[in-house]
């Protein structure tokens, strides 16, 4: 297995290029995202010094329709939408690989995680090169432990999600509290778990 993190020059075209770009000391956190017919519905973040500047900009984009802003404070905006921008998704497809949320973009560049076996990495990389554009990578770690096996720390998570009934439908718990209790970050939290669950389920 690999664990790669690289960045990438957004498309030009894409909305977030445009504010990103006019507002270079943001940053935007795409949460979570699933691709439909006509785009994506996606959750995303910005933190700034004027989030109220950036909610505009989004909301005015031409490649935004239906947003709506779920929560605000003096640095963050945390909006819903639906955007025509597909890119993100069209990448990753390439390859068969899950995007690994969250999304970091800043300045017309994103960062992303992506964990899987060399030819999917090769694809991605492909993919990248073909695009034209420029792309870095920033690490990339290989992963020889035994197949099927989790990591002690993986195992440690996914245990106390099931402590937690995070697992049960309905949830008896959120990300948030899990994060809390276990004393990592959400972020964290859902990358261990999503790389924990994938090798307990693909054995890879």
């Amino acid at each position: 297995m690999i664990v790669a993190r690289f960045k990438a020059r957004l498309p030009p075209e894409m909305w977030i290029a445009d504010v990103s770009e006019a507002m270079p000391d943001a940053t935007f956190r795409l949460l979570s995202g699933v691709q439909i017919d006509d785009g994506a519905v996606e959750l995303g973040e910005a933190i700034s010094d004027d989030p109220e500047a950036i909610g505009a900009a989004v909301a005015d984009h031409g490649s935004i329709y239906d947003i709506s802003v779920l929560a605000t404070d003096n640095r963050r905006v945390l909006s819903k939408y639906v955007t025509t921008d597909t890119e993100l998704y069209d990448l990753v497809s390439a390859s068969s690989l899950p995007v690994e949320f969250p999304v970091v973009v800043r300045d017309g560049w994103y960062e992303l995680d992506l964990t899987g076996t060399r030819d999917e990495f090769e694809a991605v990389r492909q993919a990248l090169d073909a695009s034209g554009r420029a792309w870095e990578l920033l690490s990339l770690v290989h992963d020889e432990s035994p197949a099927g096996i989790v990591t002690e720390r993986q195992e440690e998570v996914l245990n106390a999600a099931l402590r937690k009934g995070y697992f049960e439908v309905p949830r008896e718990c959120t990300l948030a509290e899990l994060a809390a209790a276990i004393g990592i970050d959400k972020s964290t939290t859902s990358r261990i778990l999503r790389r924990g669950l994938h090798r307990c389920y693909s054995g890879a």
